[in-house]
C-alpha cells in the first residue's frame, strides 16, 4: 500500500512539473521563417481562406448537378369548402342548387423531387468564376507568405540589433567607468581640474540610459517577433544566427542585377486575376440573353381521411408521378439586361486600366528597391570604415587625455563620434537584411 502511494506521488509530481515547464524555441533565421509559414496567425487563416473557396468552388458545381428534395405536407379542413351544383343531381328541383362540400378532413402528401439542370449559360460561368476565385486565394495566400518572410527578417534583425546595441553600450560602459574611476583619482591628487570628471560623469549617464533604453527595445522586439512567427510572447526564444554572419550572407550585388520579370510578381498576379473576374462577369451578363432549360420528375403518395389514421395498415395511399421540361427563353426587358452588361464591360475597361498602372508601378518599386539594397551595401561599407577611424581617435585622444595632453570636451567629442559611428554600423548591417528581404519579395523570390 506504501509502495502504490509513493508511485502516485510521484506520478502526480512528474505531471506538476511537466506543466510547470515552459516551451522554448531556439531558431536561425531560416528556421524562424519556415516557423512564422506554418504558425503565423494570419498565414493559418489564409490556409483557411483556400479551404473556404474549395468548398466554394463544388459548391458551384453541385447547383449543376442532379438535386433530390423530399416534401411532406399535412393538412386539416376544419371546414371544408363547398361548391354550388344543380339540386336536380340529386332529385331535387329543377333551377335550384344544392351546397355539397367535397374532400376530406384531413390531408397528407408525400413526395419526392428529382431535377437537373440540361443548360443554363450562367451556370457554365459560374463554373469558370469559382476556378478564378480558389485562383484569387491562392494568390493571396502566396502574397502573405512574402510579406509575413519580410516581416520575420525585420523582427529577426530588429532584435540582433538591439542585442549588438546592449553588447556595444555594456563594453563603453565598462572601458568609460574604468577611464572616470582613474580620472577622479588624478583629480583628487590635484592633476587635473574638476570639469574633466564632470564630462565623463555627463557621458556615462548617457550610456546608462541608452543602455536601459536598448534593453526595453530589445524585449519589445523580442516580443514582437514572437508574435510575427505565431507563438507565445511569454515563451522563451533563442536566436542562433548573428548580426554579422547574416549581413556577409546577404551581401550579394550581383543579385540586384536580376532580371525583373512584372509578371512573376504576385500583385501583378492578383490584379490579372481582378482582370479575369471582371471578364467573367462580362460574360455572365451576356449569358444571362440565353435561355434555360431544366428537367424534373416528381413521385409521391396522396393520403385522405376524416380521421388521423395515415400510419395505419388499412390507410389507402394513391401514388402519382409526373415528368417535365422547363424552357425559359428571355425575351424583352426593357433594355436593362443592355444596361447591366455595358455596366460590366466598363468595369473590365477599369480592371485593365488598373492593371497597366500596377505594370509601372512595380517596375518603378523594383527599381527603388534595387536602388536602396545597392546604398545600403555601399553605406555598410562607408560605416564600417569610419567606425575603424572613429575607434583610432576615440584611442588617440584617450591616451592624450590620460596623459594631460587633451582636454575632456576634445575627449568627449572622440567619444560621442565613436558612440555615433558604432550605432551607425550596427544599422547598416541590419539595413542590408531588410533591404534585401525588400527585392527578394518585389522578385517574389522564395
Amino acid at each position: 500500500m506504501k509502495n502504490k502511494f509513493l508511485i502516485t506521488l510521484l506520478l502526480l509530481v512528474s505531471i506538476l512539473q511537466a506543466q510547470d515547464k515552459q516551451e522554448s524555441y531556439s531558431f536561425s533565421l531560416q528556421q524562424a521563417i519556415d516557423h512564422a509559414l506554418e504558425h503565423n496567425y494570419t498565414v493559418i487563416n489564409a490556409n483557411r481562406d483556400i479551404a473556404s473557396a474549395k468548398q466554394k468552388k463544388w459548391e458551384t458545381t453541385a447547383a449543376g448537378l442532379p438535386q433530390i428534395n423530399g416534401a411532406v405536407d399535412y393538412q386539416y379542413n376544419f371546414e371544408l369548402q363547398k361548391s354550388i351544383v344543380p339540386a336536380e343531381f340529386f332529385g331535387g328541383n329543377p333551377g335550384e342548387f344544392a351546397e355539397v362540400a367535397f374532400g376530406t378532413k384531413q390531408n397528407m402528401n408525400a413526395r419526392a423531387t428529382l431535377s437537373q439542370l440540361i443548360f443554363d449559360g450562367s451556370y457554365i460561368v459560374a463554373l469558370q468564376a469559382s476556378k478564378t476565385y480558389l485562383k484569387y486565394y491562392e494568390n493571396a495566400k502566396q502574397k502573405t507568405n512574402l510579406e509575413i518572410k519580410e516581416m520575420v527578417i525585420n523582427a529577426y534583425g530588429n532584435v540582433l540589433l538591439a542585442e549588438e546595441s546592449i553588447a556595444i553600450l555594456e563594453k563603453n560602459k565598462t572601458i568609460l567607468s574604468k577611464t572616470l574611476s582613474d580620472t577622479e583619482e588624478t583629480f583628487k591628487n590635484g592633476l587635473i581640474e574638476e570639469e574633466n570628471v564632470e564630462q565623463l560623469q555627463i557621458t556615462l549617464a548617457t550610456i546608462n540610459s541608452n543602455l536601459n533604453n536598448a534593453k526595453r527595445l530589445e524585449d519589445i522586439a523580442l516580443k514582437m517577433l514572437k508574435v510575427t512567427l505565431g507563438i507565445d510572447i511569454s515563451t522563451e526564444l533563442k536566436l542562433t544566427d548573428k548580426l554579422d554572419n547574416l549581413t556577409v550572407s546577404n551581401l550579394d550585388l550581383t543579385f540586384s542585377q536580376t532580371e525583373f520579370a512584372v509578371t512573376n510578381n504576385i500583385n501583378y498576379q492578383i490584379a490579372t486575376n481582378f482582370t479575369e473576374q471582371r471578364s467573367l462577369e462580362l460574360k455572365l451578363q451576356k449569358s444571362k440573353a440565353l435561355p434555360t432549360l431544366s428537367a424534373n420528375y416528381n413521385f409521391g403518395y396522396n393520403a385522405f381521411n376524416d380521421q388521423f389514421k395515415f400510419f395505419q395498415q388499412d390507410q389507402k395511399w394513391l401514388n402519382y408521378s409526373n415528368v417535365g421540361l422547363s424552357l425559359n427563353v428571355p425575351i424583352f426587358s426593357s433594355f436593362g439586361r443592355q444596361a447591366r452588361t455595358q455596366q460590366a464591360k466598363i468595369a473590365l475597361e477599369q480592371a485593365k486600366t488598373q492593371l497597366t498602372e500596377t505594370e509601372q508601378q512595380l517596375k518603378l518599386q523594383y527599381e527603388k528597391a534595387k536602388s536602396e539594397y545597392e546604398f545600403a551595401v555601399e553605406e555598410y561599407a562607408t560605416s564600417k570604415s569610419n567606425l575603424n577611424l572613429a575607434e583610432r581617435i576615440e584611442s588617440k585622444q584617450q591616451t592624450k587625455f590620460t596623459e594631460g595632453l587633451s582636454s575632456s570636451f576634445d575627449f568627449s567629442e572622440a567619444q560621442r563620434q565613436l558612440y555615433t559611428a558604432q550605432q551607425s554600423y550596427l544599422q547598416s548591417m541590419v539595413n542590408i537584411i531588410n533591404k534585401k528581404a525588400a527585392l527578394e519579395k518585389i522578385l517574389n523570390k522564395n
